[in-house]
Protein backbone atom coordinates (compact mmCIF):
# COMPACT_ATOMS: atom_id res chain seq x y z
CA UNK A 1 0.00 0.00 0.00
CA UNK A 2 2.67 2.11 1.21
CA UNK A 3 4.85 1.79 -1.99
CA UNK A 4 5.61 4.20 -4.67
CA UNK A 5 4.38 2.42 -7.28
CA UNK A 6 1.27 1.83 -6.17
CA UNK A 7 -1.69 2.76 -8.56
CA UNK A 8 -3.47 5.64 -6.95
CA UNK A 9 -7.22 4.45 -7.95
CA UNK A 10 -5.94 1.23 -6.40
CA UNK A 11 -5.29 3.08 -3.06
CA UNK A 12 -9.22 4.66 -3.20
CA UNK A 13 -10.73 1.68 -4.61
CA UNK A 14 -9.04 -0.46 -0.78
CA UNK A 15 -10.48 2.68 0.89
CA UNK A 16 -13.70 2.00 -0.88
CA UNK A 17 -13.43 -1.95 0.18
CA UNK A 18 -13.09 -1.86 3.60
CA UNK A 19 -15.30 1.31 4.71
CA UNK A 20 -17.90 -1.38 2.83
CA UNK A 21 -16.45 -4.75 4.70
CA UNK A 22 -16.56 -3.12 8.19
CA UNK A 23 -19.87 -0.78 7.80
CA UNK A 24 -17.41 2.17 8.70
CA UNK A 25 -16.86 5.67 7.28
CA UNK A 26 -14.87 6.45 4.24
CA UNK A 27 -13.35 9.26 5.58
CA UNK A 28 -12.20 6.93 8.98
CA UNK A 29 -10.14 4.86 6.48
CA UNK A 30 -8.56 7.37 4.91
CA UNK A 31 -7.36 9.24 7.93
CA UNK A 32 -6.39 6.25 8.90
CA UNK A 33 -4.32 5.87 6.47
CA UNK A 34 -2.82 9.24 6.80
CA UNK A 35 -1.55 8.49 10.10
CA UNK A 36 0.31 4.70 9.32
CA UNK A 37 2.06 6.83 6.58
CA UNK A 38 3.15 9.33 8.68
CA UNK A 39 4.25 7.18 11.52
CA UNK A 40 5.90 4.82 8.48
CA UNK A 41 7.61 8.75 7.23
CA UNK A 42 8.81 9.14 10.82
CA UNK A 43 10.61 6.14 10.74
CA UNK A 44 12.19 6.78 7.58
CA UNK A 45 12.82 10.40 8.18
CA UNK A 46 12.91 10.60 11.53
CA UNK A 47 11.27 11.08 14.77
CA UNK A 48 12.13 14.64 15.34
CA UNK A 49 10.35 16.09 12.08
CA UNK A 50 6.85 17.41 12.22
CA UNK A 51 5.38 15.46 9.11
CA UNK A 52 2.41 15.76 7.44
CA UNK A 53 0.66 13.51 5.16
CA UNK A 54 -2.47 14.29 3.21
CA UNK A 55 -4.38 11.49 0.63
CA UNK A 56 -6.42 13.63 -1.76
CA UNK A 57 -10.01 12.13 -1.85
CA UNK A 58 -10.48 12.34 -5.17
CA UNK A 59 -7.52 11.14 -7.05
CA UNK A 60 -5.46 9.58 -4.31
CA UNK A 61 -2.27 11.32 -4.49
CA UNK A 62 -0.17 10.95 -1.13
CA UNK A 63 1.53 14.52 -0.28
CA UNK A 64 4.10 14.17 2.20
CA UNK A 65 5.45 17.13 3.92
CA UNK A 66 7.80 18.44 6.45
CA UNK A 67 6.17 20.91 8.54
CA UNK A 68 8.39 23.94 9.64
CA UNK A 69 8.08 26.74 11.97
CA UNK A 70 9.36 30.33 10.45
CA UNK A 71 11.77 31.48 13.19
CA UNK A 72 14.19 34.41 13.95
CA UNK A 73 16.94 31.93 15.12
CA UNK A 74 16.80 28.22 14.30
CA UNK A 75 17.18 26.06 17.88
CA UNK A 76 15.66 22.78 16.35
CA UNK A 77 16.55 21.92 12.63
CA UNK A 78 14.07 19.27 12.51
CA UNK A 79 11.08 21.22 13.50
CA UNK A 80 12.83 25.44 12.49
CA UNK A 81 14.00 27.37 9.30
CA UNK A 82 14.37 31.03 9.48
CA UNK A 83 13.01 33.35 7.41
CA UNK A 84 15.44 33.50 4.56
CA UNK A 85 15.78 29.94 3.69
CA UNK A 86 11.84 29.75 4.36
CA UNK A 87 11.35 31.78 1.30
CA UNK A 88 13.43 29.82 -0.70
CA UNK A 89 11.31 26.65 -0.19
CA UNK A 90 7.75 28.68 -0.95
CA UNK A 91 8.86 31.23 -3.07
CA UNK A 92 10.47 34.50 -2.87
CA UNK A 93 6.77 36.39 -3.81
CA UNK A 94 5.40 34.71 -0.43
CA UNK A 95 4.40 37.20 2.00
CA UNK A 96 6.10 35.05 5.12
CA UNK A 97 6.13 36.32 8.74
CA UNK A 98 7.60 34.90 11.46
CA UNK A 99 5.77 32.28 13.62
CA UNK A 100 3.96 30.72 10.81
CA UNK A 101 4.48 27.64 9.18
CA UNK A 102 6.54 26.19 5.85
CA UNK A 103 5.51 23.10 3.97
CA UNK A 104 8.47 21.17 2.71
CA UNK A 105 7.61 18.67 0.29
CA UNK A 106 9.78 15.08 0.85
CA UNK A 107 10.03 12.34 -1.90
CA UNK A 108 7.95 9.57 -2.05
CA UNK A 109 10.04 6.04 -1.26
CA UNK A 110 9.53 2.72 -0.56
CA UNK A 111 9.41 2.99 2.89
CA UNK A 112 10.24 -0.76 3.44
CA UNK A 113 9.04 -3.76 5.36
CA UNK A 114 9.29 -2.93 8.84
CA UNK A 115 7.88 0.58 8.33
CA UNK A 116 5.18 -0.78 5.65
CA UNK A 117 4.49 -3.41 8.84
CA UNK A 118 3.61 -0.98 11.57
CA UNK A 119 1.77 0.97 8.91
CA UNK A 120 -0.61 -1.53 8.51
CA UNK A 121 -0.28 -2.58 12.49
CA UNK A 122 -1.83 1.51 12.78
CA UNK A 123 -4.36 1.01 9.98
CA UNK A 124 -5.73 -2.08 11.37
CA UNK A 125 -6.26 -0.80 14.78
CA UNK A 126 -7.54 2.32 13.87
CA UNK A 127 -10.41 0.35 11.93
CA UNK A 128 -10.94 -2.08 14.90
CA UNK A 129 -11.38 1.18 16.77
CA UNK A 130 -13.94 2.42 14.42
CA UNK A 131 -15.63 -0.98 13.86
CA UNK A 132 -16.00 -1.31 17.60
CA UNK A 133 -17.37 2.54 17.64
CA UNK A 134 -19.94 2.00 15.05
CA UNK A 135 -21.03 -1.13 16.84
CA UNK A 136 -21.43 0.51 20.26
CA UNK A 137 -23.54 3.49 18.68
CA UNK A 138 -25.49 0.69 16.66
CA UNK A 139 -26.15 -1.03 19.75
CA UNK A 140 -26.72 1.92 22.14
CA UNK A 141 -29.67 3.17 19.89
CA UNK A 142 -31.56 -0.25 19.98
CA UNK A 143 -31.36 -0.06 24.54
CA UNK A 144 -34.61 -0.51 25.94
CA UNK A 145 -35.80 -3.04 22.73
CA UNK A 146 -36.00 -6.79 22.48
CA UNK A 147 -32.85 -8.54 20.96
CA UNK A 148 -33.00 -11.51 19.41
CA UNK A 149 -30.07 -14.12 18.48
CA UNK A 150 -28.42 -17.60 19.15
CA UNK A 151 -27.05 -18.65 22.29
CA UNK A 152 -23.11 -19.34 21.57
CA UNK A 153 -22.17 -20.52 24.87
CA UNK A 154 -22.49 -20.88 28.62
CA UNK A 155 -20.49 -19.35 31.06
CA UNK A 156 -20.83 -19.32 34.93
CA UNK A 157 -24.33 -19.69 34.42
CA UNK A 158 -24.36 -16.59 32.33
CA UNK A 159 -25.41 -16.75 28.98
CA UNK A 160 -23.61 -15.74 25.89
CA UNK A 161 -25.56 -14.42 22.89
CA UNK A 162 -24.23 -13.85 18.89
CA UNK A 163 -26.39 -10.78 17.87
CA UNK A 164 -24.92 -10.64 14.58
CA UNK A 165 -22.69 -8.03 14.78
CA UNK A 166 -21.48 -8.51 18.50
CA UNK A 167 -22.27 -10.66 21.60
CA UNK A 168 -24.87 -9.85 24.45
CA UNK A 169 -24.63 -11.49 28.02
CA UNK A 170 -27.66 -12.26 29.65
CA UNK A 171 -26.41 -12.42 33.74
CA UNK A 172 -27.38 -15.23 35.70
CA UNK A 173 -29.66 -13.70 37.68
CA UNK A 174 -31.36 -11.80 34.57
CA UNK A 175 -32.54 -15.25 33.39
CA UNK A 176 -36.15 -16.55 33.92
CA UNK A 177 -35.96 -19.12 36.79
CA UNK A 178 -35.72 -22.72 36.01
CA UNK A 179 -35.74 -21.99 32.47
CA UNK A 180 -33.66 -24.12 30.66
CA UNK A 181 -31.35 -22.30 27.54
CA UNK A 182 -28.79 -24.32 25.44
CA UNK A 183 -26.02 -23.60 23.09
CA UNK A 184 -27.51 -23.15 19.69
CA UNK A 185 -31.21 -21.85 20.70
CA UNK A 186 -32.60 -18.56 19.13
CA UNK A 187 -33.41 -16.34 22.42
CA UNK A 188 -34.90 -13.10 22.79
CA UNK A 189 -33.99 -10.65 25.73
CA UNK A 190 -34.64 -7.01 26.50
CA UNK A 191 -31.37 -4.96 26.30
CA UNK A 192 -31.09 -2.83 29.21
CA UNK A 193 -27.49 -1.45 29.44
CA UNK A 194 -24.74 -1.12 26.98
CA UNK A 195 -21.78 -0.21 28.09
CA UNK A 196 -18.91 1.39 26.69
CA UNK A 197 -15.46 -0.09 27.94
CA UNK A 198 -11.45 -0.12 27.39
CA UNK A 199 -11.49 -3.33 25.90
CA UNK A 200 -15.22 -2.83 23.55
CA UNK A 201 -18.56 -2.62 24.44
CA UNK A 202 -20.86 -4.52 26.64
CA UNK A 203 -24.25 -5.29 26.08
CA UNK A 204 -26.30 -6.67 28.79
CA UNK A 205 -29.64 -8.62 28.43
CA UNK A 206 -32.45 -9.65 30.56
CA UNK A 207 -35.32 -11.90 30.66
CA UNK A 208 -36.18 -11.29 34.03
CA UNK A 209 -36.92 -7.51 33.63
CA UNK A 210 -40.64 -5.89 33.93
CA UNK A 211 -39.83 -3.97 30.52
CA UNK A 212 -39.20 -7.38 28.61
CA UNK A 213 -42.85 -8.31 29.26
CA UNK A 214 -43.82 -4.61 28.23
CA UNK A 215 -42.06 -4.96 24.90
CA UNK A 216 -43.70 -8.11 24.25
CA UNK A 217 -46.94 -7.24 24.51
CA UNK A 218 -45.87 -3.83 22.63
CA UNK A 219 -44.61 -6.23 19.83
CA UNK A 220 -47.92 -8.75 19.86
CA UNK A 221 -50.76 -5.65 20.29
CA UNK A 222 -51.26 -3.74 17.47
CA UNK A 223 -53.06 -1.14 19.97
CA UNK A 224 -50.07 -0.65 22.04
CA UNK A 225 -47.69 -0.19 19.14
CA UNK A 226 -50.06 2.39 17.58
CA UNK A 227 -50.46 4.29 21.05
CA UNK A 228 -54.11 3.90 21.01
CA UNK A 229 -53.68 1.80 24.56
CA UNK A 230 -50.84 2.74 26.89
CA UNK A 231 -49.01 0.31 29.25
CA UNK A 232 -48.76 2.22 32.79
CA UNK A 233 -46.96 -0.35 34.90
CA UNK A 234 -45.31 -3.85 35.11
CA UNK A 235 -44.60 -5.66 37.69
CA UNK A 236 -43.02 -9.36 37.52
CA UNK A 237 -42.29 -12.62 39.42
CA UNK A 238 -39.91 -13.89 36.66
CA UNK A 239 -41.41 -17.34 35.85
CA UNK A 240 -44.27 -17.09 37.83
CA UNK A 241 -46.46 -14.27 38.15
CA UNK A 242 -46.86 -10.99 36.51
CA UNK A 243 -49.33 -7.80 36.74
CA UNK A 244 -49.60 -4.95 33.87
CA UNK A 245 -51.51 -2.40 33.79
CA UNK A 246 -52.55 -0.98 30.48
CA UNK A 247 -55.15 2.30 30.04
CA UNK A 248 -56.87 3.04 26.75
CA UNK A 249 -57.18 6.99 25.18
CA UNK A 250 -59.88 5.22 23.39
CA UNK A 251 -63.17 5.16 25.08
CA UNK A 252 -64.44 2.39 22.86
CA UNK A 253 -61.15 0.29 23.07
CA UNK A 254 -61.24 -2.37 26.01
CA UNK A 255 -57.40 -1.81 26.96
CA UNK A 256 -57.83 -5.53 28.74
CA UNK A 257 -59.77 -7.48 25.88
CA UNK A 258 -57.20 -5.99 23.20
CA UNK A 259 -54.24 -7.37 25.03
CA UNK A 260 -56.04 -10.94 25.96
CA UNK A 261 -56.72 -10.66 22.29
CA UNK A 262 -59.31 -13.10 20.20
CA UNK A 263 -59.69 -16.41 22.53
CA UNK A 264 -56.21 -15.43 24.52
CA UNK A 265 -54.28 -15.63 21.41
CA UNK A 266 -51.94 -12.93 22.02
CA UNK A 267 -51.81 -13.34 25.77
CA UNK A 268 -51.04 -17.05 25.40
CA UNK A 269 -48.14 -16.17 22.81
CA UNK A 270 -46.33 -13.76 25.84
CA UNK A 271 -47.41 -16.35 27.96
CA UNK A 272 -45.66 -19.13 25.92
CA UNK A 273 -41.92 -16.38 25.78
CA UNK A 274 -42.12 -16.42 29.27
CA UNK A 275 -42.38 -20.00 30.27
CA UNK A 276 -45.86 -20.20 31.38
CA UNK A 277 -45.75 -16.87 33.43
CA UNK A 278 -49.15 -16.35 34.91
CA UNK A 279 -50.15 -12.63 33.78
CA UNK A 280 -52.98 -10.65 35.54
CA UNK A 281 -54.09 -7.84 33.04
CA UNK A 282 -55.74 -4.67 35.21
CA UNK A 283 -57.29 -1.76 33.94
CA UNK A 284 -55.68 1.46 34.65
CA UNK A 285 -58.16 4.03 36.65
CA UNK A 286 -57.92 7.27 38.46
CA UNK A 287 -59.22 6.04 41.24
CA UNK A 288 -56.82 4.75 43.49
CA UNK A 289 -59.01 2.29 45.88
CA UNK A 290 -60.55 0.64 42.55
CA UNK A 291 -57.17 0.53 41.15
CA UNK A 292 -55.98 -1.69 44.28
CA UNK A 293 -59.00 -3.66 44.38
CA UNK A 294 -58.50 -4.81 40.92
CA UNK A 295 -54.83 -5.51 41.88
CA UNK A 296 -55.28 -7.31 44.49
CA UNK A 297 -57.87 -9.59 42.85
CA UNK A 298 -59.18 -12.64 43.10
CA UNK A 299 -59.55 -11.08 46.66
CA UNK A 300 -62.67 -9.34 47.64
CA UNK A 301 -61.85 -6.17 49.57
CA UNK A 302 -63.92 -3.90 51.49
CA UNK A 303 -62.20 -0.81 52.93
CA UNK A 304 -59.44 0.86 51.27
CA UNK A 305 -57.39 3.10 53.76
CA UNK A 306 -55.02 5.73 51.99
CA UNK A 307 -51.80 7.61 53.26
CA UNK A 308 -51.05 9.59 49.94
CA UNK A 309 -48.13 11.53 51.97
CA UNK A 310 -46.52 8.01 52.81
CA UNK A 311 -47.32 6.29 50.37
CA UNK A 312 -49.20 4.06 51.98
CA UNK A 313 -52.64 1.59 52.11
CA UNK A 314 -54.46 -0.01 54.19
CA UNK A 315 -56.75 -2.98 52.93
CA UNK A 316 -59.28 -4.36 55.01
CA UNK A 317 -61.13 -7.76 54.05
CA UNK A 318 -62.40 -10.43 55.72
CA UNK A 319 -60.57 -13.99 56.76
CA UNK A 320 -61.72 -15.41 53.84
CA UNK A 321 -60.12 -13.19 51.43
CA UNK A 322 -57.00 -12.81 53.39
CA UNK A 323 -55.19 -15.76 52.14
CA UNK A 324 -56.20 -15.00 48.25
CA UNK A 325 -54.89 -11.05 48.48
CA UNK A 326 -51.66 -12.14 49.93
CA UNK A 327 -51.15 -15.29 47.36
CA UNK A 328 -48.66 -17.91 48.07
CA UNK A 329 -45.27 -16.66 50.17
CA UNK A 330 -47.23 -12.92 49.50
CA UNK A 331 -47.10 -12.97 45.55
CA UNK A 332 -49.91 -11.21 44.63
CA UNK A 333 -49.88 -8.74 47.09
CA UNK A 334 -46.00 -7.73 46.37
CA UNK A 335 -47.01 -7.37 42.99
CA UNK A 336 -49.67 -5.07 43.65
CA UNK A 337 -47.57 -3.04 45.69
CA UNK A 338 -45.08 -3.30 43.01
CA UNK A 339 -47.67 -2.10 40.37
CA UNK A 340 -49.06 0.86 42.17
CA UNK A 341 -45.98 1.71 43.85
CA UNK A 342 -47.66 1.67 47.18
CA UNK A 343 -46.96 -0.43 50.15
CA UNK A 344 -49.67 -2.34 50.83
CA UNK A 345 -50.86 -3.64 54.62
CA UNK A 346 -53.56 -6.18 54.59
CA UNK A 347 -55.88 -6.37 57.79
CA UNK A 348 -58.78 -8.66 58.67
CA UNK A 349 -61.96 -7.06 59.83
CA UNK A 350 -60.90 -8.04 62.88
CA UNK A 351 -57.60 -6.91 62.88
CA UNK A 352 -58.51 -3.38 62.17
CA UNK A 353 -60.79 -3.31 64.89
CA UNK A 354 -58.17 -4.29 67.26
CA UNK A 355 -56.29 -1.73 65.72
CA UNK A 356 -58.11 0.74 65.98
CA UNK A 357 -59.36 0.02 69.49
CA UNK A 358 -55.60 0.28 70.78
CA UNK A 359 -55.53 3.48 68.97
CA UNK A 360 -58.21 4.76 70.35
CA UNK A 361 -57.04 3.83 74.20
CA UNK A 362 -53.28 4.71 73.54
CA UNK A 363 -54.81 8.31 72.12
CA UNK A 364 -57.10 8.88 74.91
CA UNK A 365 -54.38 8.16 77.68
CA UNK A 366 -51.87 10.69 76.61
CA UNK A 367 -54.75 13.33 76.75
CA UNK A 368 -55.38 12.27 79.88
CA UNK A 369 -52.16 12.08 81.15
CA UNK A 370 -50.65 15.17 79.12
CA UNK A 371 -54.02 17.45 80.31
CA UNK A 372 -54.44 16.14 83.53
CA UNK A 373 -57.90 15.23 82.68
CA UNK A 374 -60.80 12.46 83.26
CA UNK A 375 -61.28 9.34 80.71
CA UNK A 376 -64.74 10.42 79.95
CA UNK A 377 -62.97 14.18 78.52
CA UNK A 378 -60.02 12.01 76.89
CA UNK A 379 -62.65 10.12 75.22
CA UNK A 380 -64.84 12.46 73.68
CA UNK A 381 -61.73 14.74 72.08
CA UNK A 382 -60.02 11.53 70.83
CA UNK A 383 -63.45 10.50 69.43
CA UNK A 384 -63.98 14.35 67.89
CA UNK A 385 -60.74 14.17 65.88
CA UNK A 386 -58.39 15.51 68.44
CA UNK A 387 -55.48 12.80 68.27
CA UNK A 388 -52.71 14.56 69.73
CA UNK A 389 -51.45 17.50 71.83
CA UNK A 390 -49.93 19.25 68.98
CA UNK A 391 -53.71 19.66 67.42
CA UNK A 392 -55.33 20.61 70.43
CA UNK A 393 -52.44 23.53 70.68
CA UNK A 394 -52.86 24.92 67.40
CA UNK A 395 -56.91 24.81 67.60
CA UNK A 396 -59.04 27.74 68.38
CA UNK A 397 -61.31 27.80 71.53
CA UNK A 398 -64.42 27.47 68.83
CA UNK A 399 -62.99 24.69 67.26
CA UNK A 400 -63.18 22.22 70.94
CA UNK A 401 -66.50 23.89 72.28
CA UNK A 402 -68.29 22.77 69.28
CA UNK A 403 -68.16 19.54 71.00
CA UNK A 404 -71.25 18.89 73.43
CA UNK A 405 -70.28 19.17 77.00
CA UNK A 406 -67.37 21.38 76.55
CA UNK A 407 -67.67 24.97 77.19
CA UNK A 408 -65.50 28.21 75.74
CA UNK A 409 -63.65 28.65 79.22
CA UNK A 410 -63.00 24.52 79.25
CA UNK A 411 -61.64 24.88 75.35
CA UNK A 412 -59.29 27.88 76.61
CA UNK A 413 -58.22 25.82 79.72
CA UNK A 414 -57.54 23.08 77.45
CA UNK A 415 -55.44 24.83 74.82
CA UNK A 416 -53.47 26.18 77.60
CA UNK A 417 -52.30 23.36 79.21
CA UNK A 418 -51.62 21.67 75.97
CA UNK A 419 -49.21 24.68 74.86
CA UNK A 420 -47.48 24.54 78.36
CA UNK A 421 -46.99 20.56 78.12
CA UNK A 422 -45.40 20.67 74.29
CA UNK A 423 -42.69 23.74 76.10
CA UNK A 424 -42.40 21.07 78.92
CA UNK A 425 -41.68 18.38 76.62
CA UNK A 426 -39.63 20.41 74.40
CA UNK A 427 -37.43 21.76 77.46
CA UNK A 428 -36.75 17.73 78.62
CA UNK A 429 -36.10 16.60 75.30
CA UNK A 430 -33.26 19.46 74.78
CA UNK A 431 -32.06 17.80 78.01
CA UNK A 432 -31.86 14.36 76.59
CA UNK A 433 -29.98 15.09 73.63
CA UNK A 434 -27.55 17.12 75.60
CA UNK A 435 -27.02 13.79 77.39
CA UNK A 436 -26.93 11.94 74.86
CA UNK A 437 -23.95 14.23 72.87
CA UNK A 438 -25.89 15.08 69.72
CA UNK A 439 -24.22 17.81 67.97
CA UNK A 440 -25.86 21.07 66.97
CA UNK A 441 -25.45 20.80 63.30
CA UNK A 442 -27.51 17.81 63.58
CA UNK A 443 -30.37 19.44 66.02
CA UNK A 444 -30.69 22.42 63.26
CA UNK A 445 -30.91 19.93 60.42
CA UNK A 446 -34.24 21.26 58.21
CA UNK A 447 -36.97 18.40 58.71
CA UNK A 448 -35.65 16.79 61.72
CA UNK A 449 -37.57 16.24 64.48
CA UNK A 450 -36.94 16.18 68.07
CA UNK A 451 -38.20 12.43 68.61
CA UNK A 452 -36.01 11.86 65.85
CA UNK A 453 -33.21 12.92 67.43
CA UNK A 454 -33.35 11.44 70.70
CA UNK A 455 -33.71 7.74 68.33
CA UNK A 456 -30.39 8.45 66.77
CA UNK A 457 -28.95 9.91 69.97
CA UNK A 458 -29.88 6.47 71.18
CA UNK A 459 -28.47 4.49 68.14
CA UNK A 460 -24.97 6.61 68.63
CA UNK A 461 -25.81 9.07 65.47
CA UNK A 462 -24.96 12.36 67.24
CA UNK A 463 -22.85 13.91 64.58
CA UNK A 464 -24.18 15.53 61.02
CA UNK A 465 -21.41 13.47 59.32
CA UNK A 466 -22.76 10.46 61.26
CA UNK A 467 -25.88 11.09 59.51
CA UNK A 468 -24.80 11.84 56.18
CA UNK A 469 -23.19 8.62 55.61
CA UNK A 470 -26.93 6.16 56.32
CA UNK A 471 -29.03 5.32 53.58
CA UNK A 472 -32.52 5.95 52.92
CA UNK A 473 -32.65 1.85 54.05
CA UNK A 474 -31.45 2.49 57.75
CA UNK A 475 -33.60 5.32 57.78
CA UNK A 476 -36.96 3.70 57.00
CA UNK A 477 -36.01 0.23 56.95
CA UNK A 478 -35.62 -2.11 54.19
CA UNK A 479 -34.94 -5.37 52.45
CA UNK A 480 -31.43 -7.49 52.86
CA UNK A 481 -30.33 -10.73 51.27
CA UNK A 482 -28.44 -12.77 53.99
CA UNK A 483 -27.02 -16.33 52.49
CA UNK A 484 -29.96 -16.21 49.81
CA UNK A 485 -33.13 -15.26 51.86
CA UNK A 486 -34.47 -11.93 52.20
CA UNK A 487 -34.47 -10.02 55.65
CA UNK A 488 -36.58 -7.40 56.72
CA UNK A 489 -34.22 -4.47 57.77
CA UNK A 490 -35.97 -1.92 60.57
CA UNK A 491 -35.51 1.51 59.94
CA UNK A 492 -33.70 3.75 62.65
CA UNK A 493 -36.77 6.53 62.21
CA UNK A 494 -39.38 3.31 61.09
CA UNK A 495 -41.96 4.51 63.57
CA UNK A 496 -41.85 8.43 62.67
CA UNK A 497 -43.35 6.50 59.03
CA UNK A 498 -41.22 8.89 56.56
CA UNK A 499 -41.61 8.38 53.23
CA UNK A 500 -38.36 6.98 50.74
CA UNK A 501 -38.36 10.85 49.35
CA UNK A 502 -38.43 12.44 52.97
CA UNK A 503 -35.70 9.89 53.91
CA UNK A 504 -33.21 10.93 50.73
CA UNK A 505 -33.99 14.35 51.21
CA UNK A 506 -33.06 14.36 55.06
CA UNK A 507 -29.69 12.66 54.14
CA UNK A 508 -28.66 14.98 51.04
CA UNK A 509 -29.38 18.32 53.01
CA UNK A 510 -27.07 16.47 55.19
CA UNK A 511 -24.61 15.98 52.75
CA UNK A 512 -24.48 19.64 51.01
CA UNK A 513 -23.60 20.73 54.22
CA UNK A 514 -20.81 18.43 55.40
CA UNK A 515 -19.30 18.33 51.34
CA UNK A 516 -19.87 22.01 50.42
Amino acid sequence: MLNRGLDKLELLRIVEAVANEKSIDKELVISSMETAIQKAALTKFGSDNNIDVTIDRETGDIKIQKVLDVVEKVEDPAREITLKDAEKIAGMNSELKLGEKVFEELPQVDFGRIAAQSAKQVISSKVREAEKNRQYEEFFDKQEQILSGIIKRLEYGNVIVDLGKAEGVIKKDELIPREILKTGDRVKAYCYEVKKEMKGHQIFLSRAHPQFLAKLFFQEVPEIYEGTIEIRSVARDPGSRAKICVHSKDSSIDPVGACVGMRGSRVQTIVNELHGEKIDIIKWTEDLPTLISESLSPAEIQRVLIDQDNKRIDIILTEENLSKAIGRRGQNVRLASKLTNYEIDILTDKEDSERRQAEFKERTETLIKSLEVDETLGQLLVSEGFTSIEEIAQSKVDDISKIDAIDDETAKELINRSKENLIKEKEAVSIKLKELGVEEQLINLKGMTQGMLVILGQKNIKKLSDFADLSSDELIGGFDEIKGKKVRIEGYLEEFSLSRKEADDLIMSAREIIYK
